[in-house]
């Protein structure tokens, strides 16, 4: 081409060279433009992998439950079990011991557990009221130096000791021995007594009802894998605390004296609080600023194990939670929850009848009462180990099937048909094993009641979600005692031997037991088919949400009437 041109060649080939060269060059500069863009982009994401793997195990750490940054919540969860196993003993024996009629006895317990009533207040509180910048720590700080200064009071104002004198007759066969208890002037009154664990209820359920927002908070960041075992391992502590201080509580107030239950009811909230201190928190605005100072610097947002979301009014969490009870995925599922609670009616004459018939001692029913909270707890341990990912409705299905098996036995033991065993054995596996039931059907109810509960408002809608499950069953042993007329199953009746009211009102009971299965289509199968309750039809439906707020309020008001009932015209439903 050169020579064409007229060209002198070597020029030519040293301009093509020098074009050449340029070419080389701008393929270099391209090279290394897009080397150092790949070279960014993977740096960039590096670091975002690095900044998530950091957040992730940072979430994951948040829920191990054995750091001392989130010690205080399964303990407080043991505690609330252990408190209820040493009070419930120690309101069934002291009050007698001071000389109360079974009515004063009745109102004591009932004072003990009716601030359980009002946990919905509790959650209110801590979601809208952080006390010294803090939604949680400080409220469950708060529950347990209530508990414990309370009891405390009555530890170091009172005598509590008890001198018994034992009088024993012999005959040929037997030897009976009666014990007579000398109770000290100073000693508590009846009054003194009731209201003392009214107060203390109040900062056990208040603490209580704390710790379950916090487990709601930390619930949404379980991996779907492994999605309810953390609710399930608290609960699970929960019953063991149960199970093991039933077990003792009995043996300590016969052997020791009722003031080593006291002490114990005083020390173990004051034993936790050092572990509340050290509960992992943000606090009001604090983690906001550090959040912001992160972006700046083009690092992740913090995390930490209780997050502290924006304090809503009263009125925006008022709004949030309408929302939500209006949704079909909150009142179709809880409507299932509460007619399940509500239809469990026992057959209120089992006790007359095991005592009055079969001849049951007070060791007797104290052996069945503990045995049922140890299968309490290895229910909930078989759900978190072999059912956890096992159909909601499935697991209700399948306890619905067996308690009809053992309300049968039931019936069997009426007719004395009871296959070559003790009666005591027979029972054991009746009452015991219905228990094991309510063990493994419990926890898919409150996996699932997490599931409803809206960010930023845990304590309160958690707390509503567990009343309206409470108060049904509150409601449910008036029912029974309701049935009582219907025939006769008095304690004369039983005595003369006639055993047709009692086996016609528990074949009865027993019908009410399982007609739940009629309402299983109400319980969504499990999380999947939950949340696509929220777009189906209905869904958002104002008269859902009405429906289920009238129930609820309409039953904290029958567990509150319920419970003054008690307190001043004790058996005022009937007794057997």
């Amino acid at each position: 081409m050169c020579q064409e041109n007229g060209v002198d060649k070597s020029n030519c080939m040293c301009q093509e060279q020098h074009e050449s060269h340029d070419n080389r060059d701008d393929e270099s500069q391209s090279l290394l433009t897009t080397n150092q863009f790949v070279s960014s982009y993977t740096d960039e994401q590096s670091k975002g992998k690095r900044r998530r793997s950091t957040q992730s195990k940072t979430e994951l750490a948040s829920l191990d439950l054995w750091r001392l940054q989130n010690l205080a919540i399964p303990l407080s969860y043991l505690a609330v079990g252990t408190l209820q196993g040493l009070f419930r003993t120690f309101l069934n024996v002291y009050p007698l011991n001071l000389g109360a009629s079974e009515a004063q006895q009745t109102t004591c317990s009932t004072l003990a557990t009716l601030p359980a009533a009002f946990k919905i207040i509790y959650g209110f509180s801590s979601d809208l009221l952080p006390l010294f910048g803090y939604r949680r720590k400080s409220h469950l700080f708060l529950g347990w130096v209530l508990a414990s200064v309370v009891m405390g009071s009555l530890w170091l104002t009172s005598n509590l000791t008890l001198q018994r004198l034992d009088n024993g007759t012999s005959t040929a066969s037997t030897t009976m021995s009666h014990s007579v208890v000398i109770v000290p002037d100073d000693a508590p009154s009846l009054v003194q007594l009731s209201w003392t664990f009214f107060f203390f209820g109040v900062g056990m359920w208040y603490a209580d009802a704390t710790a379950d927002a916090v487990v709601a908070e930390k619930a949404r960041l379980e991996p779907e894998a492994i999605r309810g075992s953390l609710q399930a391992t608290c609960y699970m502590l929960r019953f063991f605390g149960l199970m093991i201080s039933a077990s003792i509580s009995t043996y300590l107030y016969s052997t020791v004296g009722p003031q080593v239950i006291v002490r114990a009811l005083t020390w173990i909230p004051c034993l936790i609080l050092p572990f509340v201190w050290c509960l992992a928190e943000a606090r009001e605005g604090e983690q906001q600023n550090q959040d912001s100072d992160r972006r700046g610097r083009g690092l992740s947002d913090s995390f930490t194990a209780t997050p502290f979301i924006k304090k809503h009014s009263l009125r925006d969490q008022w709004d949030e939670i309408w929302r939500t009870v209006c949704s079909r995925s909150v009142w179709e599922p809880m409507a299932f929850i509460y007619v399940f609670n509500l239809l469990q009616v026992s057959n209120a004459a089992w006790r007359q009848f095991l005592v009055t018939v079969l001849g049951f001692t007070e060791a007797n029913l104290n052996t069945l009462l503990v045995v049922s909270y140890v299968l309490v707890y290895f229910g909930t341990i078989m759900y978190k180990y072999c059912l956890l990912q096992t159909s909601w409705r499935l697991i209700y299905q399948g306890c619905l099937v067996l308690n009809l098996v053992f309300s049968a036995m039931q019936l069997l033991l009426i007719r004395g048909y009871t296959l070559g065993l003790s009666p005591f054995v027979f029972a054991l596996g009746d009452d015991a094993f219905a228990e094991f039931l309510n063990g493994v059907q419990f926890l898919p109810t409150v996996i699932m009641m997490v599931s409803l509960c809206p960010p930023g408002s845990e304590g309160a809608s958690y707390a509503m979600f567990t009343t309206v499950m409470n108060s049904a069953l509150m409601i449910s042993p008036a029912i029974s005692s309701l049935l009582l007329g219907i025939w006769d199953v008095s304690k004369d009746a039983l005595e003369k031997g006639d055993l047709d009211g009692l086996f016609n009102l528990s074949l009865l009971t027993t019908v009410i037991q399982i007609s739940p299965l009629l309402f299983l289509g109400w319980l969504p199968r499990d999380r999947k088919e939950l949340e696509a309750l929220a777009s189906k039809p209905f869904s958002g439906s104002p008269i859902g949400g009405g429906i289920f707020l009238s129930v609820l309020f309409c039953s904290m008001a029958w567990t509150f009437v319920v419970a003054i009932l008690n307190i001043v015209r004790p058996n005022w439903a009937g007794g057997s």
